[in-house]
């Protein structure tokens, strides 16, 4: 901007108007200025940066969910390798609903399943499902519905009903049942089956709290070997990226979760150890959190909240066994060596028993396999974890980095800013992702990334603004001494204020009133002036709203072309657009004036040269080249002609559909090939009209009669295209014809090539 004011204080200084002298801006002012530029957006991005800091730390969920889904995206990139760990689900699918019957089956068959289970060697057998009801299919309930109804009916007194038969199954087998806990009811929770001991705080102040729970009947619980529960409380947005290992009820009992349960009896376990902050080896932070959880020979690392992150692999390989294939009475080779030595998990993913699940792997993820993902993961020993100097680090990278930033955007600009915070925000996740991917460490990008993101979009604003307000200045300074296009782009760029111009395809107009000399000479200045002026005025509007560049004005001429300084789509049609309409506002300036005008309008296309023109003291943007000269030669051929408009064959090219009748081959003074000039009639709604298409037809046999020297023929078409013609080419078909009564007296010579040669320019 210094080199703009310097430049265009000095232009002003030479232009012979000057009268009142600018006061150049003083060094001192200018870096006065710089200074107060970096004040501003400096300080903006430091209070953004803040800003950030605070929103983050008094409400981390708005960035708590753009951090899940980045790890989501990290898990589906990279899978947890399966571990192939020893556990398979028995599945009470769709199809084992169709073969058994709908749910709940006859406990009797639940048990018959248990103790096929127990029979092929499971380890454990965990239940994803509660029991929660007596069993109504019991022969005993069935009975004492008939007693009730008035039948008679008798059973053995030893006879026992199906949750007995279930809860002997129970006992002989290493089963965990499975129960739930929320704060949905006040249920009494069952009685803990485990043992805790603890190592550092009191593990009760931090865990997860539940009011009330679902379980099984006390009998199933009493039978069981373990009990654990399996609720999954989802985030925020419903899907299951962490689940607790441990909980705690109101009344202050601790419960495994069902996991944790059968990896304990699965190993024959006694209890549990719970690791918290205060232990041996680790911090004491003043603020309890648990820190780790064993259970057998198997350590598992926790958040402080006894939660543990899944990482999801899809568990492939793990066995997934129809439930009805247990009821069959043949064992086949392959289910043995499905069950044997495993922990067997047993759910549904049936949709209509409503046990699945969003995981970051997919929106229907059955609840059995979470749970089986947790047992592979847990005994693959393959954990995320986020490190305790996470939170640390990513606001010091946050502050780092967006300092960074600031410094770039003062010394660059936006565009080179734009680059560095894509390549910050880049690096940010880069690193977060070798983080997951070589350590399993869980490393959130989102705050860094946000917080160089708001820095830049608040600072390139804030930048812009004082841009413009310097380009205001600009503008208002120096309007009343260049030209307006000038001035644009001295504010949108100083390096604009060179000479020079580039080579572009350009669509020229130019228009001059017809006997303009003579009418001034009868009509005094101040009256030629105002007549001038009401002239170019509605001619300038046409211009302008065809998106014209307007050249110059040359007394009563107009020098205007398109497609340049800005791109300009069809450039030749818009230009032949705009001289139509330049006739229609003549015609309505007329009908208000004393003395009617006419006008002749020449076009042409071409490669120009077009640019700030002119010498170091003054310039213009203009255009130059071949194709100038020829558009000014054409519109002088509308005075020989008859006509309004005249176009060449260049500009015709490009401006299909239009009503055009061929004019005539002219060698222009200055040119030794002759150029084909065409007259414009009108738009595509006149082009299709039956009216133009005839005259069109016979106009086309006269030129083609003319240029083949069949002059007899010329002037019958000549005749019939005059019948055909409106008012404004009587005049044309005027010339044509004493050329043909001229040239029918004189026949040309075997050299005749039917081109037209004018003396005057």
């Amino acid at each position: 901007m210094r080199l703009l004011a310097g430049t265009a204080t000095w232009l002003r200084l030479q232009s012979p108007a000057f009268s009142a002298p600018m006061p150049p801006m003083a060094s001192s002012s200018r870096k006065r200025r710089d200074w107060r530029r970096v004040a501003q957006i400096g300080g903006a991005g430091v209070l953004v940066l803040f800003a950030v800091l605070f929103i983050h730390g008094s409400n981390p969920a708005l960035f708590g969910r753009l951090s899940a889904l980045v790890f989501d995206f990290q898990q589906r990139l990279k899978p947890r390798p399966e571990a192939g760990s020893p556990v398979a689900i028995v599945d009470i699918d769709e199809e084992s609903l169709r073969e058994v019957g709908q749910w709940p089956w006859p406990r009797s068959d639940i048990a018959q399943m248990v103790d096929r289970l127990g029979t092929l060697g499971a380890a454990a057998i965990g239940f994803d499902i509660v029991l929660t009801e007596p069993d109504r299919t019991s022969l005993r309930v069935a009975a004492d519905a008939l007693v009730q109804a008035g039948a008679i009916v008798e059973l053995p007194d030893d006879l026992p009903d199906n949750d007995e038969i279930l809860a002997a199954a129970f006992a002989r087998n290493p089963v965990t049942a499975g129960f739930v806990m929320t704060n949905e009811t006040d249920t009494e929770l069952p009685a803990p089956r485990t043992g805790f001991a603890f190592a550092g705080a009191d593990p009760k102040e931090f865990l997860y709290s539940f009011r009330g729970g679902i379980s099984n009947l006390p009998i199933l619980n009493e039978a069981a070997s373990g009990l654990g529960f399996f609720s999954f409380p989802a985030d925020p947005d419903g899907i299951v990226r962490q689940v607790p290992l441990v909980a705690r009820s109101d009344a202050g009992d601790l419960y495994p979760a069902l996991t944790v349960e059968m990896l304990r009896t699965a190993q024959g376990a006694g209890g549990v150890v719970i690791r918290a902050t205060g232990a041996s080896g680790e911090a004491d932070t003043g603020r309890p959190a648990m820190t780790a959880l064993k259970v057998g020979v198997l350590e598992v690392p926790t958040g402080p909240a006894g939660e543990f992150r899944v990482y999801y692999s899809g568990i492939p390989s793990v066995p997934r066994i129809p439930a009805a294939q247990l009821l069959n009475p043949d064992v086949s080779p392959e289910l043995a060596e499905q069950v044997f030595g495993r922990l067997v998990l047993l759910g549904t993913s049936a949709i209509a028993l409503r046990d699945i699940v969003a995981t970051p792997r997919g929106a229907g993820t059955p609840g059995v396999e979470v749970h089986a993902e947790i047992i592979d993961q847990i005994i693959s020993g393959a954990f995320l974890t986020r490190p305790d100097w996470a939170p640390g680090a990513e606001i010091f990278a946050a502050i780092a980095l967006t300092l960074i930033l600031i410094v770039a955007l003062l010394l660059t600009g936006p565009v080179i800013g734009a680059v560095a915070t894509t390549i910050i925000m880049a690096a940010a996740g880069g690193l977060s992702w070798y983080a997951f991917a070589e350590a399993q460490l869980v490393i959130d990008p989102i705050l860094p990334s946000i917080a160089v993101l708001a820095v830049y979009i608040v600072a390139t604003a804030l930048t812009l603004l004082l841009t413009d307000r310097e380009r205001q200045f600009v503008r208002n300074a120096f309007s009343l001494y260049l030209a307006p296009s000038l001035v644009e782009q001295l504010a949108d760029d100083p390096d604009a204020l060179t000479l020079g111009g580039e080579t572009r395809e350009i669509t020229l107009l130019f228009s001059d009133i017809r006997g303009f000399t003579s009418l001034s000479e009868s009509m005094n200045p101040h009256d030629i002036t105002s007549l001038l002026n009401r002239f170019l005025t509605p001619m300038t509007d046409v211009l302008l709203k065809n998106d014209a560049t307007i050249d110059k004005y040359m007394g009563d001429a107009i020098m205007a072309f398109w497609n340049a300084p800005l791109p300009t789509a069809e450039h030749p049609r818009r230009a032949c657009i705009a001289a139509l309409e330049m006739l229609k506002k003549l015609d309505e300036l007329n009908a208000r004036e004393s003395v009617p005008l006419k006008i002749g309008v020449g076009l042409n296309t071409g490669l120009c040269c077009v640019g700030n023109l002119g010498s170091e003291q003054r310039f213009s943007y203009s255009a130059i080249g071949d194709p100038v000269n020829v558009a000014s030669r054409v519109e002088g051929l509308t005075k020989q002609f008859g006509l309004q408009i005249l176009i060449t064959e260049d500009t015709k090219a490009h401006a299909a559909g239009l009503a055009l009748l061929d004019v005539d081959l002219v060698r222009v003074v200055g040119r030794g090939e002759p150029i084909a000039v065409y007259t414009l009639l009108g738009d595509e709604s006149v082009a299709v009209s039956d009216a133009f298409l005839t005259l069109s037809s016979v106009h086309s046999r006269m030129i083609a009669a003319y240029r083949a020297a069949d002059f007899a023929d010329a002037s019958v078409a000549l005749a019939a295209a005059r019948g055909l013609a409106p008012e404004r080419l009587q005049a044309f078909y005027d010339v044509y014809a004493e050329r043909i009564a001229a040239l029918g007296e004189s026949p040309p010579g075997a050299d005749w090539d039917g081109a037209f040669t004018t003396q005057e320019k």
